[in-house]
């Protein structure tokens, strides 16, 4: 054992050794000064190919005031909400200071200073590193402040360097920005509203910042403010910082804040390029907003300067043709459009709107809550191939298997019940049109964009199914509907124009994902910043699924709703989507190079609720294949002049033929026996020979194929030829050779215009 003047001597020494470092720790910082922390700098962004894009900061948005310019009402609102005890106390929490520590050896993020002092200091003390020794030396600064500066001049300084949002730093730049008054001039209530947003800035702006994080939409940030403004004002009266007749006055309306305004720089689209490759910076590395927007960072971007004007030139160009805003019904459309390189996840062009400088500073090329309607399918179809259906054995379905595409079809559920509404009455189906197609083929389905085949092979298949083949290709969960009824098959998930381009980027690339990325580098002082690498490439669904999709999607440009898509004039595959109500209407399409999203919609400019497009642009209803497209055409032109066309790789035949449940068997085979006497004349239709008892006029009728047993239109596809039109009791042959029976329709199948 130890003697006990060895144990004196040693805990002697140590005390000794921890109070020398604790004064020499003492001496060697420094108080700092508020006017360090205004010297802010300037975020510089780059083009793809190095050039200066913007330089856009806070330098101009600082102004240091003295405390008597400060009112006393936001001096006591800072105080009572946050550091009561700040005239009495010495500057210095331990407990909060010994909780940092903790937390920042378990591996966690140091806590934010709990006095007033400490958070002045924090302020100020420019570098953010997350260690101990910045802990300690932010701890020894604390106490020197709180011991050679007087309290106002502390509260001086913590107001003039604390963040706000929208990029000001210090109470006259938050007067400015929020009420356009200098901070002397603000009202106790103003100031209640201020001194909230020092609780987080993104959370308590009532302009919200969705763009930061979509919890933070305007109307939670106003609820929030409003909150804390009301308690902060509370407060202030309890502690007797308000007098009676002065907290009935503040309490009486909440103060709302102006509407954001455009900063330096952030004019037309570079400012959503910017806001773009901000929110990217802050959600891959450790940066916080609030010293990001301190400035003094260069982002390097993939955006490429050429196809972000050719865009943007696309998306006015189709505007001023078809959009007059003197018509009620043309007011407030939106366009939202990205542009993402395949098998690699660069973003090299978006479309956010309008411009900060015109008052609209939400990026509707990277905001979630447009439907996104039936450009939903292709993950459906992907889903069939991969998954097969509840009674296809394990196999994957070809889409060549068919579907019941008449309107207004109940939806069957596997145990053979149907869905029912709420009020317990058969829930329907509707397609755009009442049309009768009868079992058609999902390619035939995927062209014309019919909806009952779609939802009732969503169900087969199972919306889970669904739901993971578009996570896979690149879909967020949180813009993915949460209710997997019928309808989640049809689009009622609302990705960004960002993450629809790349999950069809997905099927470009034969089914490799990569996640879309808009920032390449970022430099401080010269040193690059981690967590900016390449995001990786992975294989998301076999290869023949994918470019099956891209099949039967080269298909919808030909010979469907996308056909205004044929003007490229090069190989290019694409979905339209319209949505219930017209409320938004999507073009989505791509090629080997550049897969490319574009949403059309009406927003109600003071809720932000969308609006019926029905009349808009003088027309019934705006579907995807329309404006839309037209957008994405007058783009891909520019954006892929001077590249080639390698076109898709081919697709292999996959699948099963596996139709719906309940699906009419396929028709027999029939002999046609040739004429016997050449002729130069028209030979007569052959005879047809059919099996015995042939189906009753009523059979076709039931099963929807043609539009009456006997007469017109009986065919569905190319194909054919026309197979009379007159009336006759023979029966029709289903076949799709584009001859009759008799007098009657033309083929289902491979039939035109029967």
């Amino acid at each position: 054992m130890p003697s006990w003047k060895l144990v004196t001597g040693l805990f002697i020494s140590f005390v000794g050794s921890l109070v020398v470092m604790v004064g020499v720790g003492y001496a060697m910082v420094s108080i700092p000064n508020e006017n360090d922390a205004a010297k802010s700098q300037n975020n510089v962004y780059y083009w793809a190919d190095g050039s200066q894009m913007v330089a856009t900061g806070t330098g101009v948005n600082r102004q240091n005031v003295t405390i008597d310019k400060i009112p006393e009402a936001m001096q006591y609102a800072v105080i009572s909400a946050e550091n009561k005890s700040f005239y009495q106390d010495s500057g210095v929490d331990p407990m909060g200071i010994a909780r940092a520590l903790g937390n920042m050896a378990r591996g966690g993020q140091t806590q934010g200073g709990s006095t007033i002092t400490q958070q002045y200091v924090k302020n100020t003390y420019l570098s953010q590193d997350q260690t101990v020794t910045r802990k300690f030396k932010e701890m020894f600064i604390s106490i020197k402040v709180g011991t050679k500066l007087k309290k106002p001049q502390i509260l001086q300084g913590y107001l003039n360097t604390s963040y706000y949002g929208r990029g000001a730093y210090g109470i006259q730049a938050a007067a400015r920005t929020y009420y356009d008054k200098d901070a002397v001039d603000l009202k106790p209530s103003e100031c209640a509203v201020l001194a909230a947003l020092l609780k987080g800035a993104t959370y308590y702006d009532p302009a919200g910042n969705e763009n930061l994080d979509k919890a933070a939409t305007a109307d939670a940030n106003l609820q929030r403010s409003k909150y804390r403004w009301s308690w902060i004002l509370g407060e202030m009266h309890k502690d007797k910082h308000l007098t009676d007749a002065q907290y009935q006055e503040a309490i009486a309306k909440y103060p709302m804040p102006q509407d954001r305004k455009a900063t330096k720089g952030m004019t037309g689209q570079i400012s959503y390029l910017a806001d773009t490759a901000k929110k990217y910076v802050l959600n891959h590395s450790n940066i916080s907003e609030k010293d990001f927007d301190r400035g003094g960072y260069q982002i390097y971007t993939t955006f490429k300067k050429d196809k972000v004007n050719a865009l943007s030139a696309a998306v006015k160009k189709i505007q001023k043709e078809r959009l007059n805003p003197k018509r009620e019904l043309d007011k407030y459309v939106q366009f939202g459009a990205a542009s993402v390189r395949p098998n690699d996840g660069a973003i090299v062009a978006l479309y956010g709107g309008d411009g900060y400088e015109k008052g609209h500073f939400t990026n509707n090329a990277d905001t979630q809550g447009v439907p996104v309607g039936s450009t939903w399918k292709p993950f459906v179809l992907a889903a069939a191939m991969q998954y097969g259906t509840y009674d296809s054995d394990g196999q994957g379905i070809s889409p060549l298997s068919k579907y019941n595409g008449n309107d207004h079809l109940k939806v069957k559920k596997p145990d053979g019940s149907y869905y029912l509404n709420k009020d317990n009455s058969f829930f329907f189906q509707k397609n755009e049109s009442p049309r009768p197609w009868g079992y058609i083929t999902l390619r035939k389905a995927m062209e014309q964009s019919i909806n009952t085949p779609f939802v009732q092979l969503g169900v087969d298949v199972g919306m889970s199914h669904v739901r993971d083949v578009a996570r896979s290709a690149g879909i967020l969960n949180d813009s993915m509907s949460v209710d997997l009824n019928p309808s989640f098959a049809i689009g009622t998930s609302t990705p960004s124009a960002i993450r629809m381009a790349d999950a069809y980027a997905t099927f470009a690339a034969s089914g490799k994902q990569a996640d879309p990325y808009s920032v390449t580098a970022v430099k401080k002082d010269g040193v690059e910043q981690p967590g900016f690498s390449k995001p990786k490439v992975k294989q998301a669904m076999e290869s023949n699924i994918a470019n099956n999709v891209t099949d039967v999607l080269q298909n919808v440009i030909q010979n469907g709703t996308a056909q205004n898509a044929k003007a490229l004039g090069r190989t290019a595959a694409g979905k339209t989507g319209t949505t219930d109500k017209n409320k938004s209407a999507w073009f989505v399409g791509y090629t080997q190079q550049l897969s490319t999203s574009v949403a059309m919609f009406r927003e109600n400019p003071k809720n932000h609720k969308l609006l019926s497009m029905n009349g808009t642009a003088g027309k019934d209803s705006i579907h995807g294949g329309d404006i839309p497209t037209q957008v994405w055409t007058e783009y891909m032109k520019a954006a892929l002049k001077d590249a080639n066309d390698p076109g898709f790789p081919d697709a292999i035949k996959i699948g099963k033929v596996h139709d719906e449940a309940g699906a009419p068997s396929p028709t027999p085979s029939v002999t046609i026996t040739p004429s016997q006497t050449p002729s130069d004349s028209p030979s007569p239709s052959p005879s047809l020979t059919s099996p015995s008892p042939s189906p009753s006029p009523s059979d076709t009728c039931q099963f929807g194929w043609g539009n009456n047993c006997n007469g017109n239109n009986g065919g569905t596809d190319t194909g054919g030829t026309d197979g009379g039109t007159t009336p006759s009791p023979s029966v029709t042959d289903t076949t799709g050779t584009g001859n009759t029976r008799g007098n009657g329709n033309g083929g289902l199948f491979s039939g035109q215009n029967g």
